[in-house]
């Protein structure tokens, strides 16, 4: 899944990170002849890539990013309380995780990641929901959900 670069930060061993529009980080190094990233090595080169795109396969696998912390709770919904909204295609808002938490009973669940992403979630299961994506969830009977929302820690 594409994300777009919204700056970098060198890792403790001294390698270069772009930092992805979906709070995650990915490595971008120069090292010939495997890895051809010339611009990387210069700060106009790295200036000129925010805004690119990358790919991102933590977020075509629903890789929740480290550091997040809880700013908001939807829920809990029963199968007869929850919106709409959530049982139709729907997306979190960039710059923020969703995480659906399933409390009793058991919930389909499908996201339009590459490959896509469709299982049944039961009692106890989570779900990471990255911005942007769209997904739903189809009930089936008896269910109790929340979803939390989260985004990177300040500071």
């Amino acid at each position: 899944m594409l994300r777009a670069i919204t700056g970098f930060h060198v890792d403790d061993e001294g390698d270069w990170v772009a930092e992805l529009s979906c709070l995650h980080g990915q490595h971008v190094r120069h090292r010939p002849p495997f890895q051809e990233r010339p611009w990387v090595v210069t700060a106009a080169g790295r200036e000129e890539r925010v805004g690119s795109e990358l790919d991102c396969p933590l977020c075509d696998r629903a890789g929740l990013p480290a550091g997040l912390v809880v700013v908001r709770t939807a829920g809990p919904f029963t199968a007869d309380t929850l919106p709409a909204g959530l049982r139709q295609r729907h997306r979190v808002a960039a710059g923020t995780w969703g995480c659906v938490r399933v409390l009793d009973g058991t919930v389909g669940f499908d996201m339009q990641t590459e490959p896509p992403i469709e299982r049944a979630l039961v009692a106890g299961d989570r779900q990471p929901l990255p911005p942007g994506v769209a997904h739903r969830l189809v009930l089936d009977g008896p269910v109790t959900v929340a979803v939390d929302f989260l985004v990177a820690r300040a500071g």
